[in-house]
């Protein structure tokens, strides 16, 4: 288990700017489509899910992931409100439904995902 530093903080609140940055993006861009094809969807759902698992591989964290899918959530949630002048960014169509659910959806899908084990660590263990 990791100990508390004041440089994983500050690597949690980048995750969370980060996860805010890419849930802007596919928030605003998830309602895109060509001849009918959501492609905005697609490419905000792969990009939000990538984001994820990237910060939990490269950080070994799950703090870290959790940060920056609560980033993402949290400006989705955000820009899904109506504006002050009664503009809606996330319409309640099936895109912005699907939208909507798929940041929590990943995010709890790699936060709970395993840690992998050391095979050597494993032996040492076992010894």
């Amino acid at each position: 288990m990791q100990r508390f530093s004041f440089l994983r903080l500050a690597a949690w609140v980048v995750a969370l700017v980060v996860g805010a940055i890419y849930g802007a993006a596919g928030t605003v861009s998830h309602a895109y489509r060509v001849f009918g094809i959501p492609v905005g969807l697609v490419l905000a759902m792969v990009a939000g899910a990538a984001v994820i698992i990237a910060v939990r591989l490269l950080t070994a964290d799950r703090w870290a992931a959790l940060a920056t899918g609560l980033g993402a959530m949290g400006v989705t949630i955000v820009l899904s409100g109506t504006g002050a002048g009664g503009s809606v960014i996330v319409p309640q169509s099936v895109l912005g439904v699907v939208w909507t659910l798929w940041l929590p959806l990943v995010t709890a899908f790699v936060v709970a995902w395993p840690e992998r084990v050391d095979r050597g660590r494993a032996v040492e263990a076992a010894d």
